[in-house]
Order: structure tokens, then C-alpha cells, then sequence
């Protein structure tokens, strides 16, 4: 069975005055989904982030979550969503209690409820040891930690996380991921983020946005495809010779850097075997012989640094 489709985009669009922000943005998430969703400083991240979560209008497009139309129902619509913007909405001088159980109001969890809520935020948040302590008083990841919680307190079917792990130290972070990840299992998670690492080790898909229209939109299994190298960068001591390497079975093209030094171009299995054994025997001498491995660094960057204008974008 397919599972739940929690957000809905369709056709969005904003104008700001005459310049067109975002154009044209259609995309889905779908229960038991992290989405992560990147773009430059610019892109129309921010702009669609704020739609979504139903705090801008759109110029034009309809956006329904859990099957809740934004624009004709927003208090329902907006019940379904969790929100934890780039800078948690905490307050210092209160115990994680105080916040959680003020948050519980505030998202109108009903008396009777607001128990059995905060305290199953804090088991999942990681925040039961320090329940009675001050906020301000905890460190930043455990600030992070109770930003979540609010975002969830409700039991909402979409969170949205945005650079939920800016300026945390090293373990933190990898507690952070490990709680998105099980909060992917429940709910549908849209993570903002720069950190590209940080996308491949917690989403299951990725979507990039530049100049306002969604330019990439792949599940992390067909990106770990398309990311899978096909090419082999050897460089070696001595001259290569082109013509011997193309003799090589699977290899396809040998594309030359310098004398010493090429990308080999396969299609099926890795001849990386063949290859050693091609340098050795005409006794080049081996330096380098590895995957010429791609990157989601440079899957951004080659559809975001496009010097080529987008023209039907102007507007006078």
C-alpha cells in the first residue's frame, strides 16, 4: 500500500512587487519521508519554506497538508505542522517543563492530554534527565532538543526542521540526525539544511532549488546511483600510452589530463584489475589508481553556479 501524502504543492508561485521568487513548484511528501531541501542563499528556499508552513501567502499554487487545503482551512492545516525555525523559539528562563507544558497550550493539546504529550516529547527528545533544569542553563544541543519537542508536542503529520544542527559540536550533531531519522519513521520531515553531508545521512530524498524552480528532485537510492563513478583517475610515473589503455576490455574512453596522468571511462564492471596490470607490464609505474567518485557537493554546485541567464524570468 502507498503511503500517506502528507504535503501536496501544486503550481506555487510568489511574487515580490515585480520579481518572481518562486515559479512553478510542484512536489509531494509522503508519511515516513525526510525530505531534504537545499539551495543557495537566494534560491527561494526561505520564501517556499514560509508557505508551506502557512506563515506567506502564496501569489498563486495551492498547498494541502495531511489533506488539509492551507489557504481555505489554515488553523487545521497548520495543526498538522511542527516548526522549528533556524533560531529555537525558547525561552531561557524557563525549565524544559515550564516551556514544554506553555508550547502544549499554545498548540491547544487538550488538559487532559498535555501530560501524557510532554512527557512522551521528552522520551523521544532525549530531555527527561533534564526536565526540571533551565533552558538557558543547557547546552546547545539540548536547546536544539527542546526546540524539537515543541515541534512535536502535538503530534503534527509534517515537521519542519530548519538548520536544525547549526552550531553543534560533533556528537551532538550525530545525536540530532539519529533523532530525525526516527522521527522520519512516524512523521513527514522537511529538513532545510547547508550542510550536504547532513542530507545524505538523514533524508531519503533530495530536492535542490535555484532561482526559484526546483532543478533536482531524486530519492537518495537514485542519487547514491547517479552518484556511483564510472571512471577511473590514473596517474603513473612514466608516460602513459592511450592506445594500450583503450585496448583494455570495458574501457570505453581515456580521457587525458597530462602525460602522466587520465580519467579512464568505463560502463560495467570496474577494470581497475586490468588496468594495474596494463601499467605494470609496460612498466609506467603506478602512482594513483582510484574511483573518480562524484559528489552531492558537486551535483549542487554544477546546478546552482549556472552562469547561463534564465531570461523568461525578467520581468520589467
Amino acid at each position: 500500500m502507498d503511503a500517506k501524502i502528507l504535503i501536496s504543492v501544486e503550481q506555487l508561485y510568489r511574487y515580490y512587487g515585480h520579481h518572481l521568487a518562486v515559479e512553478s513548484i510542484n512536489f509531494e511528501l509522503a508519511q515516513g519521508e525526510v525530505l531534504g531541501f537545499l539551495g543557495p542563499n537566494g534560491a527561494g528556499k526561505s520564501t517556499t519554506m514560509q508557505m508551506i508552513s502557512g506563515n506567506l501567502a502564496p501569489s498563486a499554487g495551492r498547498i494541502r497538508i495531511n489533506g488539509i487545503d492551507l489557504l481555505d482551512t489554515p488553523k487545521l492545516a497548520k495543526a498538522e505542522i511542527g516548526y522549528l525555525p533556524e533560531q529555537p523559539p525558547v525561552y531561557r528562563d524557563l525549565t524544559v517543563d515550564e516551556y514544554l507544558y506553555y508550547c502544549a497550550k499554545l498548540h491547544r493539546v487538550s488538559r487532559g492530554r498535555r501530560d501524557q504529550a510532554v512527557t512522551r516529547a521528552k522520551a523521544r527528545c532525549g530531555l527527561t534527565e533534564v526536565s526540571k533544569r533551565l533552558i538557558g542553563n543547557l547546552s546547545k544541543g539540548f536547546q536544539q532538543r527542546a526546540g524539537i519537542a515543541q515541534a512535536i508536542l502535538h503530534s503534527p503529520a509534517v515537521v519542519i526542521l530548519d538548520e536544525p544542527t547549526v552550531g553543534l559540536d560533533p556528537n551532538q550533531i550525530r545525536d540530532i540526525r539519529a533523532l530525525i531519522r526516527e522521527l522520519g519513521e512516524s512523521h513527514g520531515i522537511i529538513l532545510s539544511t547547508h550542510i550536504l553531508p547532513e542530507v545524505q545521512a538523514t533524508c531519503s530524498r533530495v530536492q535542490i532549488i535555484h532561482q526559484g524552480r526546483l532543478v533536482f528532485s531524486e530519492s537518495m537510492q537514485d542519487l547514491e546511483r547517479r552518484l556511483t563513478s564510472h571512471v577511473l583517475l590514473l596517474e603513473t610515473r612514466q608516460q602513459l600510452d592511450d592506445s594500450e589503455l583503450e585496448k583494455l576490455a570495458g574501457i570505453d574512453n581515456v580521457e587525458r589530463l597530462a602525460d602522466t596522468r587520465a580519467r579512464l571511462h568505463f560502463q560495467d564492471s570496474n577494470p581497475a584489475d586490468a588496468v594495474a596490470a596494463c601499467v605494470a607490464r609496460h612498466g609506467w609505474g603506478l602512482i594513483e589508481l582510484s574511483l573518480d567518485r562524484q559528489t552531492l557537493e558537486q551535483v549542487f554546485v554544477d546546478l546552482t553556479c549556472s552562469d547561463t541567464s534564465q531570461t523568461h524570468r525578467e520581468t520589467a
